[in-house]
């Protein structure tokens, strides 16, 4: 367990104690995570590869002989919110319980007997900033239930759980990869998922290798930003093929039918294909410990994703042209997660993480007027793994 994690636990105990003059009955954690490469592909049924990092979501908990649910949110204001199993309406004025309300309703279309739960929530997972605060959340809360009611609950189930909690219930069309990598994650591996049929296979990260993490602080929320029309979009194209995703779209097929489909359609449909193939060769050079074809793939994976897809911002676009003049082929770097702000993640040789540390610090408030904040994390395991 990393000191981050051990952390949490301690203070969720605490708070718990405080806040309902009992102990905490079990502690679950769920961590966040950074895709490596492969956005936008998984709600195209294409390819990801995310890793579960070292900053999560903890929650103190114990079981009621009622259907209340009683939240305290130590990192959301310190905010209480109590509401009934029966009664899950969604809140406007506080929209983080709509996570809670939509995965327990997700969960009760399978166990519809569960009683409710005293819970604490702390975390650490950088908040709007593409690093999936809230399927960690979703996990962990779908693990704190399993194991309070001792719930046959494996990790795919509880990620297409959390997925339809926040697709159904709070109201972004977000794909599967997520929850799946926020449940099934391997400790010291990253994970390319086949969104398509939830098969994975896991690669290990090289032990000099680190997960380098920067938040360009640039705000942004999915729910109210183009993401769902940048899903729509390749839906339209997916439509004009006549198949169920874009995953079924080859790269020639695509160019054939390029004077078909309006230009901005033929960019965004571009994307989605060519980054299932980089997703797929990153898994391959990996294996192999091959940075050169690695950081190849990145650098073309945040061109895309800024020309193609329209999703950078120049500040992200700033951050990564900063880490690879540092990197070269010895790293690799590109923006992830959504896009219109968020983070970047670069893939860094430990002897070059003071260097580009400093290049960061050095240079991006300097050019943009933004502190960046950066995230050194490791690659850990899911809660259900």
């Amino acid at each position: 367990m990393t000191q981050q994690v051990s952390e949490l636990q301690e203070l969720a105990t605490k708070l718990f104690t405080q806040e309902f003059s009992s102990a905490a009955e079990i502690v679950c954690h769920a961590p966040g995570r950074v895709n490596i490469i492969g956005d936008h592909t998984d709600y195209n049924d294409g390819f990801v590869f995310p890793a579960a990092i070292n900053f999560g979501t903890t929650i103190a908990a114990a079981k009621r002989d009622d259907k209340i649910v009683k939240v305290y949110a130590h990192d959301c204001d310190e905010q209480s919110n109590e509401f009934s199993l029966t009664d899950s309406s969604f809140d406007q004025s506080m929209m983080w319980t709509n996570y809670v309300k939509g995965t327990l309703l997700a969960l009760m279309n399978k166990f519809p007997d569960i009683n409710g739960a005293n819970l604490v929530v702390t975390g650490n997972v950088p908040q709007g900033a593409g690093l999936s605060s809230s399927a960690s959340f979703e996990i962990a809360i779908l693990k704190t239930f399993a194991e309070l009611y001792q719930l046959d609950l494996d990790g795919v189930t509880a990620a297409l759980m959390g997925q339809q909690a926040e697709n159904d219930f709070v109201g972004c069309n977000c794909g599967i990869m997520d929850q799946l990598i926020s449940a099934m994650g391997q400790q010291g591996h990253a994970m390319l998922l086949d969104c398509k049929d939830l098969s994975f296979e896991d690669a290990p990260m090289p032990d000099d290798l680190a997960i380098f993490i920067v938040n360009s602080n640039v705000k942004r929320g999915l729910v109210d930003s183009a993401y769902n029309l940048r899903r729509e979009q390749c839906e339209a194209v997916a439509k004009f093929f006549g198949v169920s995703a874009l995953r079924e779209v080859t790269m020639a097929q695509l160019h054939a039918a390029k004077e078909k489909i309006s230009p901005e359609l033929f960019k965004r449909a571009h994307h989605v294909v060519s980054e299932n193939a980089r997703a797929v060769t990153t898994l391959q050079a990996l294996k192999t410990n091959d940075m050169a074809t690695i950081s190849a793939a990145m650098k073309q994976s945040h061109i895309s994703l800024r020309d193609d897809f329209e999703v950078t911002t120049k500040e992200m676009d700033g951050l990564v042209e900063m880490i690879d003049g540092v990197l070269g082929v010895e790293g690799g770097v590109r923006m992830t997660g959504g896009g219109f702000g968020g983070c970047i993640v670069a893939l860094v040789p430990t002897g070059l993480v003071a260097q580009v540390k400093d290049v960061v610090n050095n240079n991006y408030e300097k050019e943009f007027g933004l502190k960046p904040s950066i995230y050194h994390c490791m690659a850990t395991k899911g809660a259900f793994r």
